[in-house]
C-alpha cells in the first residue's frame, strides 16, 4: 500500500475546505473532518490527524475550531487560521442563529422534542464511529490499552476532573516508558 503525499493547501482552499466542514457537520464536525482532512485532501495523514486531534483537545475550546485553526496556521500561517477558522464558522453560525429561533417558537410541539433527541442520537453515533476509526492506529502502541483503560477509570469510575486525569496519564505513561522504551 502506497503512502498518499499530504498536499499543501492555500488559503482559499483553506477557507472552502472547511466551509465544507461546516456546511456538512451537522452534530459534530470530527466525523465529517477526518474524511475531508485525511481522504479526501490529504492535508495530514492519519497518524498527524490522531496528533493534532490530541493537542486540540486538551487545548480550551472546540476540537474542530482548533484544529482549523492549527491546520491554517500549519500552512498559510496566521492568514490560513484567519481563512480556515472563518470557513468553518460562517455557516454554522448562521444555521445556529436560525434553528434557535425555530426551536424557541415551537419548542413545545411533540415532533419538535422527537426530532432533536433523533438528531442527538445521530450525532452521537458519528461520533463513536469516528473514535473507532482513530483508534485502530493507536492501538499498535503497547501503552494505548493501559492508557485507554485507566482514562475510562480516572473520568468515568472516580471522576477525576480533565487537567488532574492528564497530568496522572503523562506521569505514568513517562514511567512505562523509562520500563520498556518504544
Amino acid at each position: 500500500m502506497t503512502m498518499q503525499q499530504n498536499i499543501t493547501p492555500d488559503c482559499r482552499a483553506l477557507f472552502f475546505g472547511f466551509f465544507k466542514l461546516g456546511l456538512m457537520g451537522f452534530g459534530g464536525v470530527l466525523p465529517i473532518a477526518h474524511h475531508v482532512i485525511v481522504e479526501e485532501k490529504h492535508w495530514l495523514d492519519q497518524n498527524q490527524f490522531t496528533n493534532l486531534l490530541g493537542v486540540c483537545q486538551i487545548l480550551p475550546g472546540g476540537n474542530i475550531v482548533n484544529m482549523s485553526v492549527a491546520i491554517g496556521m500549519q500552512f498559510q500561517g496566521v492568514k490560513g487560521a484567519i481563512c480556515a477558522l472563518l470557513g468553518l464558522i460562517t455557516v454554522p453560525t448562521i444555521f445556529v442563529v436560525s434553528c434557535y429561533q425555530f426551536y424557541e417558537q415551537f419548542k413545545d410541539i411533540l415532533w419538535v422534542q422527537h426530532l432533536m433527541l433523533g438528531l442527538a442520537a445521530s450525532a452521537a453515533g458519528l461520533l463513536f464511529a469516528t473514535a473507532f476509526k482513530m483508534l485502530k492506529p493507536l492501538l499498535k502502541n503497547y501503552l494505548m490499552p493501559i492508557t485507554l483503560g485507566l482514562t475510562f477509570i480516572f473520568t468515568l469510575w472516580i471522576k477525576l476532573p480533565l487537567i488532574m486525569t492528564l497530568s496522572l496519564l503523562f506521569i505514568i505513561n513517562l514511567i512505562f516508558l523509562r520500563i520498556k522504551p518504544l
